[in-house]
């Protein structure tokens, strides 16, 4: 179970590290479909994964090469952490089944989006 854990964090650092993603499109993914986990423990332990510095060096190495907006970020950072605060609120009021299902609809839609809007 431990490798399971080390490989799901090392493919998710890799795609945020590509992609800017990892938490919710990846982790919460593979901790419900390979590990097993419920629906909101898998997203309160992704959540919880992410508290740490976990983006720190993959961001240092895209500001050695310019390509980060401090401010854009901090201020990311202000709204992300008043976000995850009133969704983890409204994940426990709301039925799981729904949550998860409009987390695949999400998913669905930005798929798409990223489809037609590609180069």
């Amino acid at each position: 179970m431990v490798a399971l854990y080390l490989a799901l964090g090392i493919v998710s650092g890799i795609l945020a590290g590509l992609f800017g993603i990892g938490g919710g499109v990846v982790m919460v993914l593979g901790l419900v479909t390979v590990i097993k986990l419920p629906f909101p423990v898998a997203t309160g332990t992704s959540l919880a994964a992410m508290l740490l510095p976990v983006g720190l060096l993959g961001a240092l190495e895209y500001h050695r090469h310019g390509q980060v907006d401090i401010r854009g970020a901090l201020l990311l950072a202000v709204g992300l952490t008043a976000g995850a605060w009133l969704g983890a609120r409204l994940a426990h009021q709301i039925p799981t089944v729904i949550v998860q299902r409009a987390f695949a609809i999400f998913l669905l839609v930005m798929a798409v989006r990223l489809w037609t809007n590609a180069g």
